[in-house]
């Protein structure tokens, strides 16, 4: 059984977070109704996503044994057989999109949408070079998507562009933890990252990072979200957003950490921190 928990990876659920941004800040936190969607929503990607973790695991798990950590997976470690793995994969992905289904049927689409979305990247177009960052970005936009549009929120045009450069950078600073994990010792369990180099991904890292301060900032002094929170004060969260990035960089460049920002979040007491701070910061600002 901890074999199996292993597998679906639940440290990796902190990104479903995501789909609490729309009820975070739509105020919609008191309505049941909504509310319970929502957390619906939220287990659908829980389940959903193990069983892509799964899947994925499974094909890559020749290449994983050659990776110095991806090797202790139990897949690639031989912990546990295939046929069960992709078992336990099946009926997480059933309760995944039936719990997507009570939520709504719009999210029940979005959730088949990342599903199918996610099968094609563990099939080819993980092997397609800046394409494969973009469609990790896209999942967590469909995780945006699924908790506002999926539950008759209005999502925030900045918001949604805020968190598609949040992605982006953390996208592109996983590859960049991959990349020199496997330096100098060849070409890596990822073919891709033939196709990256440390300066190119230090460039769109740093574009990234200027691209989710720039519209967070500007989505903070916008008189529409001024006018929907009834505060000028969110600009005072900026700090916290550009300290929670610095420190991200410094753990990406100095302790080669990006590979996992899940296991990082939890590992840095600094950035858990920073997190807790901005999230209780905002919700206090806006209720």
């Amino acid at each position: 059984m901890r074999v199996l928990i292993q597998l679906m990876r639940p440290h990796q659920w902190l990104k479903n977070g995501f789909v609490f941004v729309g009820l975070f800040f739509g105020h919609a936190w008191g309505e049941l109704a909504t509310v319970q969607a929502v957390v619906l929503a939220a287990l659908a990607f829980c389940l959903l996503s193990s069983a892509i973790y799964i899947v994925n695991d499974y094909l890559d798990r020749e290449a994983d044994r050659l990776h110095p950590h991806k090797c202790l997976r139990p897949l690639a470690a031989g912990t546990v057989s295939p046929r069960p793995a992709l078992l336990l994969a099946l009926i997480c992905a059933m309760l995944g999109l039936l719990l997507a289904w009570l939520a709504s049927p719009v999210v029940l689409m979005i959730v088949s949408g990342y599903a199918v979305l996610n099968l094609l990247y563990s099939w080819h177009l993980k092997q397609v070079v800046i394409l494969d960052v973009f469609i990790i970005a896209a999942g967590f936009m469909l995780r945006i998507l699924a908790g506002t549009l999926g539950v008759g929120i209005p999502p925030s045009s900045w918001l949604l562009l805020t968190g598609l450069m949040v992605t982006l950078f953390l996208g592109f600073a996983k590859r960049r933890a991959e990349l020199v994990a496997v330096e100098p010792g060849g070409e890596g369990t990822r073919k891709v990252l033939q196709n990256y180099s440390l300066p190119m991904l230090d460039l769109m890292i740093g574009v990234c990072a200027t691209g989710v301060v720039i519209a967070y900032s500007l989505y903070t002094m916008s008189p529409q979200t001024i006018a929907i929170h009834q505060t000028e004060n969110l600009i005072y969260t900026v700090p916290l957003v550009l300290y929670g990035l610095f420190r991200y960089l410094h753990l990406n460049f100095s302790a080669n950490a990006g590979e996992d920002p899940s296991r990082d979040l939890l590992r840095d007491p600094h950035l858990l921190i920073t997190v807790l701070l901005w999230g209780g910061l905002t919700l206090w600002l806006l209720a």
